[in-house]
């Protein structure tokens, strides 16, 4: 029983040329590698470029050996339309695998040239961040046209493909209200890579909690929370609300200690004591140590301690050293200066002395 599908003549030896045509694609594509490998080597070209391009263009290179290996053969119109669209697909399937491998690359290259663990990393957590958004940014836009372009390549749906080729800079009204928050944060990423209100690794108090930017992703970013969870806040959230960014300008950063004394407590002899505290602490970083008087009620005295260190996690490792440190001179050295309640009758003439009579003598005579 004939069907459409069926080939109209194929040729043993046809057929055997097809085979060896693959075959010898694999072979030619695993000898260019090997040479092109050993030639990297020598100029000095970064190791990971050959690997991360080695299985998209191997199967390119097999499609377009297979490709002119059945041009002699005749096949029924039906097969020759599904190979006339899928091989365009595959091959537009192929070419986008490639870019992605080489965009991953970049990114990968260029991150490894901005240090990100030094101490003073500011600008190294800038390039990270911009590469990083902008990555993602082309991730999505080469994403649509490859997409756009296999449509193109079904007749049937080919209209499709080219409205959204065509539509391309209007699809935020396209899509209509149900997409509005994705691309209202995926133009607020965009615009994030270049204002810069966080980089990666900042601190920052979102939302009531203390954490660092882990990731920042096309639409959303990533706050680990001091006790390793994570928050995921939508990328409008830093360009439409206040937050604190602890790491702006600088990983340099101030803490504070907060002591509460006696208000009759000698107070140059307990800033004598915060700053040798803070300067025998190999955390601080030398720029900072004074110790004020900001407050005063009627029961203490709030005194208020400045201490530097070079970033987030070392002031809050000096702050709580130096704190326990001051308290444990108050109760060993000081213990008038902590704080005490106190409580004073102040009586009327002859109040005082009717809780000194003895008790049967009240009510007599």
């Amino acid at each position: 029983m004939r069907t459409d599908i069926s080939l109209d003549h194929v040729t043993p030896m046809a057929a055997m040329s097809i085979a060896i045509s693959v075959a010898a694609a694999f072979l030619l594509h695993w000898l260019v590698y090997w040479i092109a490998t050993r030639v990297a080597r020598r100029i000095g070209i970064a190791p990971i470029i050959l690997p991360a391009i080695y299985h998209p263009t191997r199967w390119i290179v097999v499609l377009m050996t297979l490709a002119a290996g059945i041009q002699p053969l005749t096949f029924s119109p039906r097969i020759e339309a599904i190979w006339s669209i899928s091989s365009k697909m595959l091959f537009i399937l192929l070419t986008g695998w490639l870019i992605f491998s080489l965009m991953r690359v970049m990114r990968v290259l260029l991150e490894r040239r901005s240090d990100i663990t030094v101490e003073d990393n500011l600008k190294a957590r800038r390039q990270h961040t911009r590469i990083r958004i902008l990555y993602r940014v082309v991730q999505f836009i080469i994403g649509f046209l490859i997409l756009s372009l296999m449509l193109i390549a079904i007749p049937g749906v080919r209209t499709v493909g080219v409205t959204l080729m065509a539509s391309a800079g209007l699809v935020g009204l396209a899509v209509g209200a149900a997409a509005q928050p994705a691309l209202k944060n995926l133009i607020a990423g965009i615009q994030m890579a270049f204002s810069e209100p966080i980089r990666l690794d900042d601190v920052v108090i979102v939302e009531g909690e203390w954490g660092r930017i882990e990731d920042i992703k096309l639409t959303y970013v990533v706050v680990r929370i001091w006790d390793d969870r994570r928050m995921i806040v939508p990328v409008s959230y830093f360009l439409e609300k206040p937050f604190q960014n602890w790491t702006t300008r600088t990983s340099d950063l101030l803490g504070t200690v907060f002591l509460y004394v006696d208000p009759s407590a000698d107070v140059e002899r307990i800033r004598a004591k915060f700053v040798e505290a803070v300067k025998a602490n190999s955390r601080w970083d030398g720029r900072v140590a004074i110790l004020q008087v900001t407050d005063h009620r009627a029961d203490a005295l709030e005194l208020r301690g400045l201490l530097s260190a070079r970033n987030a996690g070392l002031a809050f490792d000096l702050r709580c050293e130096v704190r326990e440190a001051m308290m444990l001179f108050l109760r060993a050295e000081m213990p008038e200066a902590l704080v005490r309640s106190r409580q004073r009758l102040e009586a009327a003439e002859g109040f005082a002395d009717a809780f000194t009579r003895p008790s049967g003598a009240v009510g007599s005579g």
